[in-house]
């Protein structure tokens, strides 16, 4: 793949799809198809495959009794004609509305065009006629034509009904069903059924008109819908222009993929005015995929399924040269993102870490948690959740065995951190120097160390993280305790753990499906709340600082580790976000450097708002390249066998686990040639920023 097309969102599963909203003159339908004609233009110039204009914008919606007159009706005609012509020659496909009077019934409709072809025709299904509206004074209801096809402006055999489903062969994931403004209100509105014919666009022509609230309202219904469909949904309503005589309009634009609002119009702007979303085909057709209740509703409703008439839409993609996507995608998926939520979101992640070790404590009868505590992120963020655990039974922090226990490699700055929290919280605490215990097992084994070689392979790494785990396993033995694990999820992703000890093995794991980014973010978040006390706070901020490692080799320094995790594994802020969109949402390897470089190439990173200093820094393509391949072959490869034999231990986020018996099971012995043959189409290019 070149450096181009590598660079243009069309070649990774997005389609780009844009909602317009023109300003209207009631009753002008030639003033309103210009305007119509202007947005689309710049939707063309955007590059979107799609447009979605607002119900009845040839006309506007606030026409009234002028519906039954001709003249309005012909100028439609002309408007649509006008539109038509101007669409020769553009690549994005539209969605525009009209009233449209065939035989002797009138439809409010929308006409679906591409390159001066009407595609299709749809009428609106469900027609409002109660408090301010009153549309069966002037229209009929979708189901009352007597036909499946229409000619109009000079084109034959045009298909009518609002069962239509327009397919792109160009993009084979991309399917589009057009709904009209009161079909979303319904109980089952008719893109539900859509949605399990195949669409994974849901269009809207509204106009809906403003009210206190109704704003919200809005989005919490475009939003459902898309994600009870497991799809995009886009939807124009109409603004400037359209009559005041009872009602007010503020032009609300909106577009949902699954439940995430991608873009939003500015509501009441005096002036037209167009959005653009880029959807995520990939991860709806996934989503789909792993659903498996989705597949059962459309079996069960089948008959209406197969009841859509499918159109294909010979469109070309515009995939030549660069195209950046236009959503942000965030550096830190895991991480809670907004503000606004964040606190209470930090606290349901260690309600639901806590919830699981009280019920596990309760049902063993446990007199003590008995953990390891080394002064670095893991088994800090563990000691936290004992210490809330603990709180939450009424039982005092002196029922948590805080075991220390130094090997030959560990550094003075991390003892100190470790012996200043657990005093600091109240522990009990138990120091154990390990190194007699591991100088008799090396010696017993015959390893080189034993005998004064400085050898630090493998072996000598393993042999502490065994001690290590004896020693807690027999303390909880002794205390009646229950060994409490501090592995995290970034790490068994990775493999950065000794199989059946060490990090890896306990009795209950309340870390496992805890990346290090969010153990860093929540250690962070209680140290700034200063909820534990001045002296803990100070601690905390001083293993956040600390260089992450396992402190298994010895180096020159005292006061900090030889070894660096990050520098073998690569940087944890990198492989957790290949972790998301690799275990979430199974991406192709080129789909997740590609997403990453959209998040990390920025240097200022200025568009996330509150980002900290240190993590305003990029990671350039080959970097990306490198670090994947690295992250793929150790997950794919390298670790199953360790992952399935893992502990129980909570579920905490919708990124997933690793538990073998929840959200991931694989062979310990596959190979990852596909995943990393695959990535090698990412080009070797310092793409620009």
């Amino acid at each position: 793949m070149g450096a181009e097309s590598f660079l243009n969102l069309y070649h990774h599963g997005f389609v780009r799809v844009a909602v317009a909203v023109p300003t209207l003159r009631v009753a002008d339908p030639a003033h309103n198809a210009a305007q119509t004609v202007e947005l689309l233009r710049q939707a063309d110039r955007k590059r979107a495959l799609i447009a979605v204009f607002p119900e009845l914008g040839l006309s506007s919606y606030t026409c009234d009794d002028l519906f039954q007159q001709q003249a309005l009706l012909d100028a439609c005609h002309s408007g649509l004609a006008s539109v038509l012509e101007a669409s020769r020659g553009l690549g994005v496909i539209a969605a525009v509305g009209l009233p449209l009077r065939i035989d002797d019934l009138l439809f409010n409709c929308a006409a679906v065009l591409h390159d001066g072809r009407l595609l299709g025709i749809v009428p609106k299904t469900y027609l409002p006629n109660y408090r301010e509206f009153y549309e069966l004074r002037q229209f009929a209801p979708g189901r009352y034509a007597r036909f499946d096809r229409v000619d109009l402006l000079g084109q034959r055999e045009i298909p009518f009904g609002n069962n239509l489903l327009f397919r792109t062969p160009s993009q084979p994931m991309l399917t589009f069903h057009v709904e009209i403004c009161e079909d979303l209100w319904v109980p089952i509105p008719p893109s539900s059924f859509a949605a399990m014919a195949g669409a994974t666009l849901l269009v809207n022509l509204s106009a809906s008109n403003i009210t206190t609230a109704k704003g919200d309202y809005r989005r919490q219904l475009v939003g459902n819908q898309s994600a009870r469909c497991v799809a995009a949904y886009a939807y124009s309503a109409a603004g400037t222009g359209e009559s005041t005589t009872d009602l007010a309009w503020d032009g609300h634009g909106l577009i949902y993929e699954n439940g995430n609002r991608l873009a939003e119009t500015e509501r009441f702007k005096d002036a037209s005015q167009i959005i653009v979303g880029d959807v995520d085909l990939d991860r709806l057709v996934q989503e789909r995929a792993r659903q498996t209740s989705f597949g059962q509703c459309a079996e069960v409703f089948r008959a209406q399924a197969s009841a859509f008439r499918k159109i294909a839409v010979d469109v070309k993609l515009p995939a030549d040269g660069t195209l950046l996507l236009e959503r942000t995608y965030e550096r830190f998926p895991y991480v809670p993102a907004n503000p606004a939520t964040r606190e209470e979101r930090c606290h349901e992640i260690f309600d639901i870490q806590v919830q699981g070790l009280v019920t596990r404590m309760r049902f063993t009868g446990s007199r003590k948690a008995v953990i390891g505590v080394s002064g670095g992120l893991d088994s800090t963020h563990a000691l936290l959740v004992c210490l809330r655990a603990m709180a939450l039974m009424g039982r005092p922090p002196s029922d948590i065995l805080g075991v220390m226990m130094p090997g030959f490699a560990t550094s003075e700055r991390t003892q100190s951190q470790a012996e200043r929290l657990l005093r600091a919280l109240g522990c009990d605490t138990l120091m154990i120097d390990i190194r007699p215990s591991c100088l008799q097992m090396l010696k017993d084994i015959g390893h080189p160390y034993a005998e004064g070689k400085p050898v630090y392979d493998v072996t000598f790494e393993n042999v502490q993280a065994g001690e290590r785990t004896s020693h807690l396993f027999r303390l909880a033995n002794l205390h009646r305790g229950l060994v409490i694990g501090t592995g995290d999820l970034s790490e068994f992703a990775l493999g950065w753990c000794t199989y059946g000890v060490g990090d890896q093995m306990s009795h209950y794991g309340v870390n496992a499906s805890v990346p290090k980014t969010l153990i860093q973010h929540l250690i962070r978040w209680v140290a700034e709340s200063g909820t534990l006390g001045g002296d803990t706070s100070g601690v905390l901020r001083d293993v956040l600082s600390t260089t992450i490692s396992p402190e298994l080799v010895p180096g020159d320094a005292k006061d900090k580790p030889a070894q660096s995790s990050e520098q073998v594994v690569g940087p944890y802020e990198l492989q957790d976000f290949h972790l998301y969109y690799t275990l979430r949402f199974g991406y192709r390897p080129s789909k997740v450097a590609f997403l990453a470089w959209s998040a990390w190439r920025d240097v200022d990173a200025g568009h996330w708002p509150g980002i900290r200093e240190e993590d305003r820094h990029a990671y350039d393509l080959p970097a990306i390249k490198r670090w994947l391949g690295v992250f793929l072959k150790r997950f794919f490869h390298d670790s199953q066998f360790k992952r399935s034999a893992m502990p129980n231990a909570p579920k905490v986020g919708s990124g997933g686990s690793l538990s073998p018996r929840g959200d991931y099971r694989a062979p310990s012995d596959a190979e990852a040639t596909a995943w990393l043959e695959e990535l090698e189409s990412v080009p070797e290019i310092s793409a620009p920023g």
